[in-house]
């Protein structure tokens, strides 16, 4: 049976507070039988892959890191499976697509991409109300008034993993 990957996207430089959160979601993910897919670089990338392998139920192969450049070793060291694709920031279309559900946690112009692309493409977006960037920015918001999908606002990585199970629960 397939495993639901979570696209988790943020910060690629962060405050320590939020790289704690980013570790601690990773574990919490992997701990409820999730994988983490991510850009495999560093920032929340690297802590949420790095909590990821702190779970208990790591296996080996819970992070995959779609990567901008086409240069494998340009993964963060927590990534198991790692994907080159040499499209700069365009992978970040491929980052949300790959995910059943995507968590921000703060983020610049790179993160507010991530969004847009999560969200047009209908996936369930779970944004950390908390540690400022994009993610505090559009917690809680509808990009849309026409449609009902409204960005989940969440503060801790327990709440983020309670809203992305419930997301993922079938209507």
């Amino acid at each position: 049976m397939r495993r639901p990957q979570i696209a988790v996207i943020g910060a690629a430089e962060a405050d320590p507070a939020l790289l704690a959160a980013a570790e601690e979601l990773g574990t919490r993910l992997v701990d409820a039988g999730m994988r983490v897919v991510c850009g495999g670089r560093g920032g929340v990338m690297e802590a949420v892959s790095r909590g990821a392998h702190a779970s208990e139920r790591a296996t080996g192969g819970d992070v995959i890191g779609i990567l901008p450049s086409v240069d494998g070793t340009d993964a963060n060291p927590w990534v198991d499976i790692v994907v080159p694709t040499g499209m700069h920031h365009m992978r970040n279309v491929l980052v949300v697509s790959a995910g059943d559900a995507v968590v921000a946690l703060g983020g610049g112009a790179g993160t507010l991409s991530e969004l847009v692309f999560a969200w047009k493409l209908g996936k369930p977006v779970i944004a950390f109300d908390r540690h400022g960037g994009w993610s505090a920015e559009l917690a809680g918001r509808a990009l849309d008034d026409r449609r009902d999908d409204a960005i989940v606002a969440v503060g801790t990585p327990e709440e983020a993993v309670r809203a992305v199970l419930a997301a993922l629960r079938p209507s």
